[in-house]
């Protein structure tokens, strides 16, 4: 039997290259961050993320559920990074909707699937992101995943 989950799960797909300088380049552009962001996911390590994330960011997962602070978001995806076995996540069609020097937001698609309690398991649905620069480099402030629309 396929489970099928709407929220977001951090991935466990494989791009080291890139996580294992996530967010510590000078100069990345905001595009370049959604890269390092997705690959960060891949590692399904907090401590790869975390540089990556705000000290004051909000995360809203597709189930409605609400993580305000780096604390609570670290709560969250560190239970996702638990939850589900063997998960490749993807982040597509990005839509740029600002991108100036110290700020960015961008809409996307995005898509994953794993095993939850030894049964398969996917989910997919849009997403809002809002990154802010500063310190020399871009960190998530805010994002909001939601499900497909069902019309």
């Amino acid at each position: 039997m396929k489970m099928r989950i709407n929220f977001f799960l951090g991935p466990l797909i494989s791009i080291a290259a890139l996580a294992a300088n996530a967010g510590e380049e000078e100069n990345v552009s905001p595009s370049e961050f959604v890269k390092q962001y997705e690959a960060a996911l891949a590692t399904q390590k907090w401590e790869v993320v975390s540089p990556l994330i705000h000290e004051s960011a909000s995360v809203v997962f597709s189930s409605g559920s609400v993580h305000k602070g780096k604390d609570a978001v670290r709560a969250a995806y560190e239970r996702n990074f638990e939850a589900i076995k063997n998960e490749d996540y993807k982040i597509a069609n990005v839509h740029w909707l600002l991108d100036s020097s110290d700020s960015a937001a961008y809409m996307f698609d995005f898509f994953w699937t794993g095993v939850i309690g030894g049964q398969k398991a996917s989910g997919a649905g849009r997403g809002t992101a809002v990154l802010i620069f500063e310190n020399d480099k871009w960190q998530l402030l805010a994002e909001h995943l939601g499900p497909y629309s069902q019309q």
